[in-house]
């Protein structure tokens, strides 16, 4: 019940958002009612789609392909093995090719996940720091986080898309209102996209957190995690997550990995897809210390 209050509130939150863009390019336009209108149609449509087909749209995005039993056993058995230890149904699995070591998962529960790592990540993580990671992913899955996330990110980009379409034909001509109420629907326009980019941010870095706890306990394995996250960021400051733009995985997924593969050094956090590495691996010594497992 926790969880479909958390998630009605979000679309609730991010539509009056999208409505509240839409009127103000409306108002400056002169016509508030009918983009009102249109706005509150497009979310509609937004948010049935991110809630039927997040999982198809993401892996399209990050260039992913499903793989049988056959292509990769042992990253098939580490899923299969972490899925049942948590009570859900096997998800499908999925690779995508690229020589930095990451992971997400995708769908919009556990009736309907698919678990994706990249082409390296056998290659760089032991088999104790993969079942961690994997761990950390069927917590997304168990939560249903991806779908809140994509919800998010979609319904962000919509109100990022329709700003950008009142900043080019705008123009400050004779259309758009003048005076002071011109300039609030101006101000609408600039910084309610900024708003829902903080409520995509926060939304993304708190189910990092809440994934990493419970892949950890799940696991007993708070240790493996921290190493696991550790090699990924320093992978994914010097190895890029796709050779070339053809085939590179889209940034729109950047919140969905469990380390965002397209971050460099000098991040903020403020404006970063998850919280930092440091502070990750600060939350799962404490938990560690709550479970009773020694990490090094």
């Amino acid at each position: 019940m926790a969880l479909y209050l958390r998630m009605a509130a979000l679309f609730f939150v991010l539509t009056a958002l999208v409505m509240l863009v839409g009127y103000a390019i409306g108002y400056y336009f002169g016509e508030p009612l009918l983009f009102l209108g249109f706005a509150l149609v497009l979310a509609a449509v937004v948010n049935f789609i991110s809630y039927f087909e997040s999982d198809s749209l993401v892996l399209r995005m990050s260039r992913a392909r499903l793989i049988q039993e056959s292509d990769n056993p042992v990253l098939y058995g580490v899923v299969k093995a972490v899925a049942q230890q948590a009570g859900i149904p096997m998800p499908k699995v999925g690779i995508v090719d690229s020589p930095q070591p990451n992971a997400f998962a995708t769908g919009r529960g556990p009736n309907r996940a698919v678990v994706v790592a990249t082409s390296s990540i056998l290659n760089t993580l032991t088999p104790n720091e993969l079942q961690a990671v994997i761990g950390h992913e069927i917590g997304h899955v168990v939560h249903r986080d991806v779908l809140t996330s994509s919800v998010a990110a979609t319904m962000a980009g919509v109100i990022s898309y329709i700003t950008l379409f009142a900043m080019m034909f705008g123009g400050g001509g004779n259309n758009g209102r003048s005076g002071g109420n011109g300039l609030l629907a101006l101000a609408a326009i600039v910084l309610v996209p900024l708003g829902a980019s903080f409520v995509r941010l926060g939304i993304s870095r708190s189910v990092e957190y809440n994934a990493d706890e419970y892949g950890a306990k799940l696991t007993h394995n708070p240790g493996g995690l921290i190493s696991a996250l550790e090699k990924i960021s320093a992978k994914a400051k010097t190895r890029p997550i796709g050779s070339s733009a053809a085939t590179a995985p889209s940034p729109a997924t950047a919140s969905l990995w469990i380390v965002n593969p397209f971050r460099g050094s000098s991040m903020l956090e403020l404006f970063s897809t998850h919280p930092s590495t440091e502070h990750r691996v600060e939350r799962l010594r404490k938990i560690g210390e709550e479970i009773g497992v020694y990490v090094p």
